[in-house]
């Protein structure tokens, strides 16, 4: 889940506050920090969230893909072909949604 301190951060880089238990409504603004409305908080949560929901087949190809290292040594022994067909399993077992 994407916290609010992110959602915060995404709408203004500078802003300073403090949040108690992940409760939009125990937000501290500080440092002449503009308040921000709790509903673009969450709107903007919510976006971060889709976003990440999104990309999740990025981060399962990046744990499935070998090393670099044992990526040149698959084309070194094994020739561009071998390695590419390693390659097209990890995308073909985590598609691009």
């Amino acid at each position: 889940m994407t916290d609010l301190a992110s959602a915060i951060l995404a709408i203004n880089e500078k802003a300073v506050f403090t949040i108690n238990n992940e409760d939009v409504k125990e937000i501290t603004w500080y440092k002449d920090t503009s308040p921000i409305a709790e509903a673009d908080i969450l709107a903007k949560q919510k976006e971060l969230q889709t976003a990440y929901d999104n990309n999740a087949y990025q981060r399962s190809r990046a744990e499935a893909y070998p090393s670099i290292a044992d990526q040149l040594d698959d084309i070194y022994h094994n020739g561009v072909d071998a390695w590419k067909a390693t390659i097209k399993a990890v995308k073909d077992k985590y598609p691009k949604e």
